[in-house]
């Protein structure tokens, strides 16, 4: 398999997995806070990542390691606390679809931190995609009345992590294997989230009941596949393709997401699936290269 049909490959399967996260983040919470969710699915993600990649950090030279922590803090850290929150304020579906502004934010990234040069279809792309985003959140907050719509925020924050994140495993990590810059990435992170699991008194107050026990199913799940296995797979198409073609796994994202999201009782209008249509033409315009 050449590296075009490899990079096409974890395309499909990123966005197989990281669309049913979504789901599973809002299945787990019926169990878990936004924080013990974020928090476990860090350590469960560390602990399985360091028994298999353990060897692959020797890959890791000193000059890597702020780089490393960087990718870590900005990609990881951050982004699975504010993604638990936002599913706990609106639907699964409509968070995945908002995290489809990930390739908006990567291009302003790339302009404004890392001088890529930018042509006029790719800022008309982005105003286009920020409309398609206005319409989603207030038709959404319309149709949802009993759902906190100023949780958007918190994907977008999200987003602007994730965008860094592949930037900067472009530029500085590109010398190093996918698994050594993840396996880097959890090592850093299993001591603070450790930390901030213990803050809220799981270890304490955890009751292993069938509802809680379902929720650490779920996660589990997540932490694994969407989490360690999926980051592996990312950080290879970051290596063979585009920083901006590794970001456009959000095109297939919602799509899973949305069907999953229906399957589970979520409503989407009409006019929402319309946004979520001219946020994608957004993100085509801002990766189409003519």
């Amino acid at each position: 398999m050449n590296n075009q049909q490899k990079k096409w490959l974890y395309l499909v399967l990123l966005s197989l997995v990281w669309g049913s996260s979504f789901i599973l983040m809002k299945k787990a919470l019926i169990g878990l806070t936004p924080v013990q969710l974020g928090a476990l699915r860090i350590l469960i993600a560390g602990f399985f990542l360091l028994m298999i990649g353990f060897k692959s950090l020797k890959e890791i030279r000193k000059r890597h390691y702020k780089y490393i922590l960087y990718t870590a803090l900005l990609g990881t850290f951050f982004p699975v606390f504010l993604f638990a929150f936002a599913v706990s304020g609106i639907d699964s579906s409509i968070t995945a679809i908002l995290n489809s502004l990930t390739p908006f934010n990567t291009f302003i990234v790339g302009v404004l931190v890392f001088g890529f040069s930018f042509k006029k279809q790719q800022f008309l792309g982005i105003i286009i995609g920020l409309i398609g985003t206005l319409l989603l959140i207030l038709k959404g907050a319309d149709l949802n009345p009993n759902q906190n719509y100023w949780f958007s925020i918190l994907v977008v924050i999200g987003s602007v992590g994730y965008a860094f994140n592949v930037n900067i495993v472009k530029r500085y990590l590109h010398d190093i294997s996918a698994l050594s810059i993840v396996t880097g990435n959890f090592l850093l992170l299993v001591i603070p989230a450790f930390i901030v699991l213990a803050c809220t008194d799981f270890f304490s107050t955890f009751e292993y009941t069938e509802t809680k026990m379902t929720a650490l199913g779920y996660l589990t799940i997540l932490a694994i596949l969407g989490t360690g296995v999926a980051k592996v797979f990312y950080n290879k198409m970051v290596h063979l393709a585009s920083p901006i073609f590794a970001s456009s796994v959000t095109y297939l994202i919602p799509i899973v997401a949305v069907f999953w999201g229906i399957l589970d009782g979520e409503k989407l209008d009409l006019l929402q699936f319309f946004a979520a249509i001219i946020i994608m033409f957004g993100v085509y315009l801002v990766n189409k290269k003519k």
